[in-house]
C-alpha cells in the first residue's frame, strides 16, 4: 500500500532500525518507546488489522510468533517481554498496518492502560 508507513519501511523507502528482517516480516525500534526496549514487528504484507486477517494469512502469522522469542532473545530480554497488538480505534491502533510491539527490560504493570 503507497500510503502506508509500515509498508514504506519494508520497502525500504523510510530507514528504519532494523533488528531482524527475513522474507516474511521486518522489526524495528519504535521510534516512541515506551520501554527501554521497544520493538515493533510487521509482516511485510499488507494487513490493516487483526481484524482483516484471514485463512491465507495463517502462516504467515505462524512465522511472527515463532520469531518473536528469537527476536527477544537478541534483544536481550532474558527476564520476560510484553507482545501487543493494538486493534481498531478503541484498541488504540495508530497505524493500519498490522504489528506487534514488543517491549522488555523493565517490570510491566497490569492493567496496561
Amino acid at each position: 500500500m503507497a500510503e502506508c508507513i509500515f509498508c514504506m519501511i519494508a520497502n525500504k523507502e523510510i530507514p528504519s532500525n532494523i533488528v531482524y528482517e527475513d522474507d516474511k516480516i521486518v522489526c524495528f525500534h519504535d521510534l516512541e518507546p515506551q520501554a527501554p526496549v521497544h520493538v515493533l514487528i510487521i509482516p511485510k504484507k499488507h494487513i490493516p488489522s487483526m481484524d482483516d486477517v484471514n485463512e491465507e494469512d495463517q502462516a504467515l502469522l505462524g512465522h511472527v510468533m515463532l520469531k518473536v522469542k528469537d527476536i527477544a532473545e537478541t534483544l536481550g530480554l532474558e527476564n520476560g517481554y510484553r507482545l501487543v497488538n493494538n486493534c481498531g480505534e478503541d484498541g488504540f491502533q495508530t497505524v493500519k498496518h498490522l504489528h506487534f510491539h514488543l517491549l522488555g527490560k523493565r517490570k510491566m504493570t497490569w492493567p496496561p492502560g
